[in-house]
Order: structure tokens, then sequence, then C-alpha cells
């Protein structure tokens, strides 16, 4: 069976080094080829660089290794999917498509190129969260669980029938980073478990409810601008929804500082003053009426627990900021972040 494997960024790293290893021991997958998307410029200098899944099947065998013969995959790296990138494929003589996170809209006549079709790996249990961004999504949505499904290629996003699916629980710690890396080795492990029935045409799909469907919403840049009106926990969610992009900031007086990463705090903030000054006794008097807490406004910066680290007001409760960085700066814990900001205490992030 001649696979052709489209993915670009890192969560699809592992399922192509699982193709890669069982192409490279000779048994029923071979991988003919590997689609990505094109460089791009990065860095301050501009310099073009590969996708993570271009990058990763380079670093297999470096070019100009005498390992590297006919039999190495061929690495396609178009700006569009247009009709030389179709015959460079035909000439491939591929079976079967493996997708994931390739990032492009694969049109039927693209799929017309393969006779057994094209299989996708997508994270979330579809058909919940169907689109580009389940996973940060699933985070955004505080969900208790996620999963990777295998499903069908089919015109229509994300609809095809369900090959395989697993799921499993979420901490509420995670990042779009740290669940993107365990999605990922879930995945080829998932991949790898249906491949032999794949390759034997003995694996039968099942319809998803389509009346069930959610779809996931794009992410922009200026997503990340915190709101300190919003609860601690929907902050929370987003600082770690938002890594590593676009990343959460807000405002301090006439410049930005981002916001990596804190929780929740449940605790008792330390009350930061100055020291008591002796004076004479207190005089009895009638006994104190309890009243409600004083609650700053949201954003103000309340102190520090050393447990926690800088606490902050929000709408509903109080959020302890753990790691902090100025835009062009190094990336600080919050201790560091104080020695370096004495009035920072105080002030009013907006």
């Amino acid at each position: 069976m001649r696979i052709i494997f489209a993915g670009s960024p890192a969560i699809a790293v592992p399922s192509l080094l699982l193709l890669a290893r069982l192409s490279m021991a000779g048994g029923e997958v071979e991988l003919a080829g590997v689609l990505t998307k094109a460089d791009r410029a990065r860095g301050r200098r501009g310099q073009p660089e590969g996708t993570e899944v271009g990058k990763a099947l380079e670093a297999l065998v470096p070019e100009g290794s005498p390992a590297r013969g006919r039999a190495f995959p061929a690495l396609l790296k178009p700006e569009r999917l247009d009709a030389a990138v179709r015959e460079a494929l035909a000439a491939l003589k591929p079976d079967l498509l493996v997708s994931f996170a390739y990032g492009r809209i694969f049109g039927p006549q693209f799929l017309a190129l393969f006779p057994q079709g094209g299989i996708n790996i997508h994270p979330s249990l579809l058909p919940r969260y169907r689109g580009a961004t389940p996973i940060p999504q699933a985070i955004l949505n505080r969900d208790r669980e996620t999963g990777i499904t295998i499903q069908r290629l089919e015109a229509e996003l994300d609809a095809g029938d369900i090959l395989a699916q697993e799921a499993f629980p979420l901490t509420g710690r995670e990042t779009t980073a740290s669940l993107g890396e365990d999605a990922g080795k879930r995945g080829a492990a998932l991949l790898g478990s249906i491949l032999p029935d794949l390759a034997r045409g003995a694996l039968r799909g099942r319809p998803q409810d389509h009346a069930a469907a959610s779809f996931c919403a794009t992410i922009r840049k200026e997503d990340g601008r915190i709101d300190w009106n919003a609860s601690a926990a929907e902050i929370d969610a987003r600082i770690r929804a938002f890594t590593p992009w676009p990343l959460c900031r807000t405002t301090l007086g006439d410049g930005e500082l981002y916001i990596l990463a804190g929780r929740p705090f449940a605790g008792r903030r330390e009350e930061a003053g100055p020291p008591a000054v002796a004076g004479p006794p207190a005089v009895a008097g009638p006994p104190a009426v309890a009243g409600p807490p004083a609650v700053e406004p949201p954003g103000t910066v309340l102190g520090i627990d050393n447990g926690g680290g800088i606490l902050i007001q929000t709408g509903n409760g109080i959020f302890a900021v753990e790691r902090l960085q100025y835009p062009a700066k190094k990336a600080l814990d919050w201790r560091a972040f104080l020695n370096g900001a004495r009035n920072f205490i105080g002030s009013r992030l907006t």
C-alpha cells in the first residue's frame, strides 16, 4: 500500500515517523511521498524555513547522504494544489492519502488520485469540534475529555465516516502546546493500529451524527487580549488555550505585557503594608460588624502569594500569575519579574 502523507505542524510528526519506520521495515506500508506546506520566511532575518513535517523527513536521512536512495519518499512543498502537483503525485502511483493537519482543503480532482481514498487524523471526538482549532477549543470550553478520530476524507470538512476513535481525560492544566504533543503521539498510535486492516480493505467506518456536529472558531491574534472582567477560570483557560500562539497579553501603562502562565487562586493573599507603629492601648468599644470584603476593580495587582505568584483581581475571583514577559524581553518567573518592576504591586492592568 503506497501512501502519501500530508501534514505540516509538529502534531503531525509522530504519524510521519511511524509511516517512515513501517516503510523502511519493508512490510505492507510504503511511504511514497510527503506533502507539506511551502517554506515560509521566519525569524528576524526572514530566512525561508520548512514546516516541522518537512524538517522531520529531511532529518531522517540528510540530503546528500548515500543512504538517501530511490526508495526515499518524495518531499513536495507546493504553494497550491494545482495540476502540476497532481501530476507529480500521480507519478508516484499512490494508493492512499493519510492527512494530519496539512492546512489545505483537498478537492475532488486531488482525492481522485488515490484508489483507496484518503483518511484524516483529527484531534477531537468528532462530530465535536470540526475545523482547524479543536485543541484550543477544548481548553477554552474547559472540557473534561477530548480525543482522536480517524475519519474518511470527504468533500465536507471533517464529515467523513469514523474509522477509529479514542477518548482520553483532560486534567484542566493542559496548554495547546502540551495537548498538541500528546494528541500527536496518540494519533500516531491509533493510525498504527488500523493500518493492517486498511491495507487488507477490511476496515469499515460508521457515519457521523451530523446533527450533533459543532465547529471551531477561528483564532486571531487579537483574541489574546485579556479581559480582566472575565472570571479567573475563564482567563486561565484562555491563557492555556493560546499557548504557544497568539499568547495572552494585557496593557500596563503605555505598553504591553504577556501573561504566560498562572492559575485561579484559592488561598488568602498576603497583605503588604508599612510596619506597625506602637501606640496607646486600644479602648474597648462596641463589637465590629462584619461586612463584605472590599474588592478592587478587575485588573488590579493586589499583592503576592509565595506559593502562587502575583495576585490580580478579576471579575470573579483572583488570578495568580506565575510567568510574565515584556515584548522583546526574556520570559521571567514572577519573582524575577518583580525584581525589576518595583511599582507593579498596586498598579492596574487594562
